[in-house]
């Protein structure tokens, strides 16, 4: 199993902006959508796998290790099969601008563009392939999905998926769930760069991703899913809630857990002349 310095890595990730940042719009469009869908059917996999496991009465702990350890499939799919995830767009744009690898202009195309088309994928799943089909329609489904919604978007004392949970997420607590998870998610991308063969990129993206779900940080994409699912199912969510309360401040936290703790960190240290 081979494997790149760390060096060479944040030089990989630097480069890699130069074809993100020229990437035409339709291109853009075809492979935010798909990110967006991938996450989503980790998401969709994890409500399935842990109300499942919850309804046996599986303890808290094992629950919520059961909703993270599924989820990281969502993106193993998007880096191993290609697509354009906004959260780990940011380390690469950012990285990229840094090292002069592309400009402000590809940058914010690529950030916009990702972000968009990943809210579309994550909508239809949610709604096609996961409301419209029934597969979360029933009550033993219905229940996990509205009550993580309410969770992330109202805030309270709720029973969500991955246990029981008093969770009150203000706007602040929002952003720095935010910050927290996409610097995992961002070091999964990072370790998925700097192996060199699928194995090492499995593994190397799984045990972040596991963590920072467990954990229960905020990832924007993810929410593009979980939560209009919740609102499909009849979460008392309005979709101003979604995304004034939620959406809007985990993708500032997102953005800077990705161009701080990891883009500007790794730039200063191996790449700055």
């Amino acid at each position: 199993m081979s494997f790149k310095s760390p060096a060479d890595t944040a030089k990989a990730v630097a480069a890699a902006a130069t074809a993100k940042g020229e990437m035409p719009i339709i291109k853009l469009a075809i492979l935010g959508f798909l990110a967006g869908a991938y996450i989503a059917f980790g998401g969709l996999l994890a409500e399935v796998a842990n109300t499942g496991a919850v309804a046996g009465g599986v303890p808290i702990g094992i629950s919520k290790l059961i909703f993270g350890g599924v989820f990281p499939v969502g993106l193993i799919m998007v880096v191993i099969c290609g697509s354009e995830l906004f959260t780990g767009d940011v380390m690469f744009m950012t990285m990229g601008l840094l090292d002069g690898k592309t400009d402000i202009m590809g940058l914010l195309k690529n950030w916009v563009g990702s972000w968009v088309f990943n809210l579309i994928g994550g909508l239809f799943v949610a709604y096609v392939l996961a409301y419209a089909t029934g597969i979360m329609v029933p009550e033993a489904f219905a229940g996990g999905a509205i009550t993580i919604a309410n969770t992330k978007a109202l805030g309270g004392a709720t029973f969500m998926a991955a246990g029981k949970s008093t969770a009150s997420l203000t706007w602040v607590q929002c952003f720095l769930r935010g910050i927290g998870c996409n610097w995992l998610v961002c070091l999964a991308v990072y370790l998925a760069n700097a192996a060199d063969d699928v194995v090492g990129k499995f593994f190397g993206i799984w045990f972040p991703i596991m963590a920072f779900v467990c954990i229960g940080f905020e990832h924007s994409v993810a929410n593009m899913f979980f939560i209009p699912l919740g609102i499909f199912l009849g979460a008392e969510v309005t979709w101003a809630q979604f995304f004034i309360n939620n959406l809007i401040p985990v993708t500032l936290g997102n953005i800077v857990g990705a161009a701080v703790f990891v883009a500007c960190a790794y730039w200063f240290v191996y790449l700055r002349d």
